[in-house]
């Protein structure tokens, strides 16, 4: 009970700083699996990974659209789609630019497939780096999601905030095994497997409180930051994650991780925010 007053006394900023290190923890406890296990069955790593996806497609809608097409409609004078629209497009259009800047290797992918420029990096370095490029969007819809509390508008609920990083947090502990025991399997030890695995979700701390500072400082934008961390956790889905869990033959499991993922997401935003 104390604890949970000490974080409803805390600034916008400082609840995203504690929410997103949440976040990066359940990456870390995941990957900490490959002191257990040197491999992963591939059909437990794609539903796995559909999970992952399923919880992020419920969040992009419940946690971020709905609340920013609200707070539009509530604020802005210009039609509520707008700002919806504007942010959501830009969301995927910086993803798609880091990709493009950022050398990177999708799981499941021969190192000759690596993304972005061409360079000589490790594969286990570019494997880490497509986690990262993936986290930030997380890292950034929590970070929004708690900013937004500064606005004290009625779509921006401190519950839902927490059910958002709760679900971030819960998709994160499958993605941190998703990374730590494949790189393991390619020989590397179990301590630099793990070290890589939570080090990718790092990034996150960072971009929550990038992401909330932003929405506290510039209030107008709110809408439009709520809506540019949908379109990039979708852009996300749609260009890594999905593809990676429909590689092998068995896409009834993918398919069913994406609807449980899905499932526990919208559970938690409608039960808690």
């Amino acid at each position: 009970m104390i604890a949970v007053q000490w974080f409803t006394g805390l600034h916008p900023i400082y609840q995203a700083l504690m929410a997103t290190l949440f976040t990066w923890l359940m990456t870390a406890m995941g990957a900490a699996l490959v002191f257990f296990f040197k491999s992963i069955n591939r059909n437990l790593l794609n539903g796995m990974l559909g999970f992952a996806a399923g919880v992020m497609i419920a969040a992009s809608y419940w946690s971020l659209l709905a609340p920013a097409i609200e707070m539009a409609e509530a604020e802005s004078t210009l039609p509520a789609w707008i700002p919806a629209a504007a942010g959501f497009l830009a969301g995927g259009a910086f993803i798609w630019i880091v990709d493009q800047l950022l050398p990177h290797l999708h799981l499941g992918y021969p190192t000759k497939e690596a993304e972005g420029p061409p360079t000589t990096w490790r594969r286990s370095i570019l494997l880490v780096l497509a986690i990262t490029i993936h986290n930030i969007p997380e890292g950034l819809a929590v970070g929004v999601a708690f900013g937004a509390l500064s606005a004290g508008l009625p779509s921006a609920t401190l519950a839902g905030a927490v059910a958002l990083a709760v679900g971030i947090g819960i998709q994160n502990f499958p993605e941190g095994t998703a990374v730590s025991v494949p790189l393991r399997r390619e020989g590397i030890s179990r301590f630099k497997s793990f070290w890589y695995g939570q080090v990718s979700g790092l990034v996150e701390p960072a971009a929550g409180v990038i992401g909330a500072a932003a929405v506290v400082l510039m209030r107008p934008i709110l809408p439009y930051a709520l809506a540019f961390a949908a379109g990039a956790m979708i852009y996300v889905v749609v260009e890594e994650l999905i593809p990676e869990a429909q590689l092998e033959k068995s896409t009834d499991i993918a398919t069913i991780g994406v609807m449980l993922g899905f499932a526990v997401m919208m559970t938690l935003d409608v039960a808690l925010g």
